[in-house]
């Protein structure tokens, strides 16, 4: 199925203009849904009732808009009176900066579509990836849509752009709102944490090795009850064990990680670099090549202070 365009719309790049087209770049049909039920098998249906009279039911016709300025009062907005807040939204995407491209916290990034040249679009369209994927920089750029003035980023691909709404700086929590303890690590701690890393290091995310391994479960599930067979439940390893509170040697553990994954004391290789090691791959995907070999662990000649590990 090819895919439909969700608005028209303009991308300002000084005084030129790009006429672009609006795609949605991630797909929600993918999730799993499940239908409320009748235990006989019937679809049940949402009513709306009056708050002040439950046994009126209220049909979607008579329903009204309105915004709560004050406890229990409201102003209400006609359809009409709606439909012109819309139509005030502009069509047009303006770049006010380029900035590098690793300037936006991925923490602030909120939906993403794709952007495609419309008619007459494809020179300057292709001009603007060129230029951003040379410079290395992104666009912050504002743009009015439905209703809502948005900070957004376009960011070039070599496939093309991509329009990334950005949450506002009230949107988004701090992480100093969590009062984390700041703890320094040992030396040793440190060297054992980053042989660790560079073990397993990769170059690039190639997301296609990832699998959705709770779906999967659930459409096993699903297709047993339609075959006729008892779903039964699945144990989490991870859920069952636990440490509790006992006292734990993070070195140990971390020398324990690196002989899991096949480097030990400088057993295993890595990810960069060098001969590639068997690495197992993720979710049926293929491992890595090109892999660095880890250097080798040396022994650690003072003991680094135990670590409490909380209970949850």
């Amino acid at each position: 199925m090819a895919a439909r365009s969700l608005a028209s719309l303009s991308l300002g790049f000084g005084l030129v203009s790009i006429p672009v087209k609006l795609y949605s770049a991630t797909e929600s049909s993918a999730a799993i849904h499940f239908n409320l039920l009748t235990r006989d098998g019937s679809r049940v249906k949402q009513q709306y009732v009056s708050e002040q009279n439950p046994a009126q039911v209220v049909p979607r016709t008579e329903m009204v808009k309105g915004y709560e300025f004050e406890k229990d009062r409201y102003v209400i907005f006609e359809k009409e009176e709606l439909a012109a807040l819309e139509e005030g939204a502009s069509h047009l995407i303006d770049i006010v900066s380029f900035i590098p491209e690793q300037a936006v916290d991925p923490i602030y990034y909120d939906k993403a579509y794709f952007l495609a040249p419309d008619k007459r679009g494809g020179k300057p369209y292709n001009l603007l990836k060129a230029a951003m994927l040379q410079s290395g920089r992104c666009a912050l750029a504002r743009w009015a849509w439905k209703s809502k003035q948005y900070v957004v980023q376009v960011r070039a691909h070599a496939q093309g752009l991509v329009l990334q709404q950005l949450l506002y700086a009230d949107e988004v929590r701090s992480l100093d709102e969590l009062d984390i303890e700041q703890a320094q690590p040992s030396a040793a701690e440190l060297k054992l944490a980053l042989q660790l890393i560079d073990q397993i290091a990769a170059d690039d995310y190639e997301p296609t090795l990832f699998e959705d391994e709770e779906k999967k479960r659930i459409l096993a599930a699903i297709d047993a009850k339609i075959a006729g067979k008892k779903v039964v439940a699945v144990s989490h390893p991870d859920e069952d064990g636990g440490t509790g509170g006992e006292v734990i040697d993070l070195s140990e553990m971390l020398r324990k990680s690196l002989s899991r994954s096949g480097g030990g004391a400088g057993t295993g290789a890595g990810t960069r670099g060098g001969k590639s090691a068997a690495v197992t791959p993720i979710a049926g995907g293929a491992a890595k090549k090109g892999a660095k070999r880890a250097p080798k662990a040396e022994p650690v000649k003072e003991a680094p202070a135990p670590v409490r590990r909380m209970k949850k």
